[in-house]
């Protein structure tokens, strides 16, 4: 059996990106840069106003305060979006708003709650405060300068680095390509939901989760029908989806019974299996393999192996495919609230539901078959064999939700 950092290495070595596209920032959200991204502009453009007020000479109100107000002749009035060919003198100021440019002349702004206009001068603003210089403006090239570096290739388009970017002119980035990934489920067992349950069958699950995950991570799931344990139906539905998708990954058939046929049908279709069992619990019965340009994962039929195999071994594949310069999944530091017993010779990774206070519980019992543990779930612990970590223990839970 391989450990799983050798697995994750082992996979992760024969995975490259995906080709280029353009994706207009409307639909970018999550997806990866293919390119270095610089700015083209200043921004701001311009110097602006951070607020609506007045732009003056902050030297005019240098004494201004509520008994003692400095009255300024008002020249006018710059909206934002408009050009400003006003130049404020000694003892003037331009009504101004957030965004707009700052009049020539002018170092500072003062807020319009500190100002009032004469009652009978509309011309005439009363200042009831101070300025410092460049107080309440906004500077040219203050966040970003021709140049400078806004986003690099494997980087996640994230809310905030779209907004950047549209800031800064871009409607549409270079991106590497979502892989599409084809999910098979296989067993005579399985039966669809929202039909009858006839004796002895059970619902499939795998593939509606699984796809969910494959969506978080980027990835574009395509859900193929149910195929029954014969070596013909596993190859013709194998043969279909590794043709159809850049990964596939199926659940269940991939231990050692008579009817766990998929490593068969892969080998037979002329894939090349890389290894096959790693040394975690849940998920040992782990496959993986390359068939052409193509990649296959197989995955355990118990639902919760196959979720926690997922996260660990073929989430990484799915972003590397997509350029991610990082993989892991995301850590939260929680402390636990009971203890955590490991007394096997794999590392079991415990599902754990972790409050809004960072406690740690436990999700349920935890074998591989129990689903309601898994809907209670939002983490993973990683303990090590032969372990027990006490309550009280601070440690690191991985996430998916």
């Amino acid at each position: 059996m391989l450990e799983l950092e050798e697995a994750q290495r082992r996979i992760l070595s024969v995975v490259a990106p995906l080709d280029v596209e353009k994706v207009s920032l409307e639909k970018a959200a999550g997806r990866f840069l293919a390119d270095k991204i610089i700015s083209p502009i200043n921004l701001p453009p311009f110097d602006n106003s951070a607020m609506d007020g007045y732009a003056l000479r902050a030297q005019d109100v240098a004494t201004a305060g509520p008994t003692t107000p400095a009255g300024l002749r008002l020249l006018g009035t710059v909206a934002a979006g408009e050009i400003c060919s006003i130049e404020v003198p000694p003892g003037a100021c331009v009504r101004i708003f957030t965004g707009s440019v700052l009049p020539a002349g002018a170092d500072a702004v003062v807020m319009q709650e500190d100002t009032h206009a004469d009652a009978n001068d509309a011309k005439l603003i009363w200042i009831l405060d101070t300025a410092r210089t460049w107080e309440n403006l906004r500077f040219a090239g203050e966040d970003l300068k021709p140049g400078a570096p806004v986003a690099q290739p494997g980087d996640c388009l994230t809310a905030g680095r779209l907004g950047l970017l549209a800031a800064i002119g871009f409607a549409e980035v270079p991106c590497f390509r979502q892989p599409t990934v084809g999910l098979l489920a296989t067993g005579n067992e399985l039966v669809e939901g929202g039909s009858p349950l006839p004796a002895g069958k059970i619902y499939e699950s795998n593939r509606v989760s699984l796809a969910s995950l494959v969506s978080r991570a980027g990835g574009v799931a395509k859900i193929f029908p149910l195929v029954k344990d014969t070596l013909k139906a596993t190859c013709v539905a194998l043969e279909a989806a590794l043709t159809e998708c850049d990964l596939v990954v199926t659940a269940g058939g991939v231990s050692v019974g008579e009817l766990d046929l998929v490593k068969s049908a892969f080998q037979k279709l002329g894939g090349e299996m890389e290894f096959w069992k790693v040394a975690i619990k849940p998920g040992k019965p782990f496959g993986f393999g390359r068939w052409r340009d193509k990649l296959w994962f197989g995955l355990p039929g118990n639902p919760v192996s196959a979720f926690v195999t997922f996260l660990l071994l073929v989430r990484p594949a799915v972003l590397r495919c997509q350029g991610a310069s990082n993989f892991s999944l995301p850590l939260r530091q929680g402390t636990l609230v009971e203890s955590l017993a490991n007394p096997g010779d794999r590392r079991h990774f415990v599902r754990v539901r972790v409050d809004d206070l960072a406690r740690i519980h436990t999700a349920g019992v935890q074998a591989s078959h129990i689903l309601s543990s898994l809907a209670e779930a939002n983490g993973l612990v990683d303990v090590p064999p032969r372990t027990t970590l006490t309550a009280g223990t601070s440690v690191n839970v991985l996430n998916w939700e």
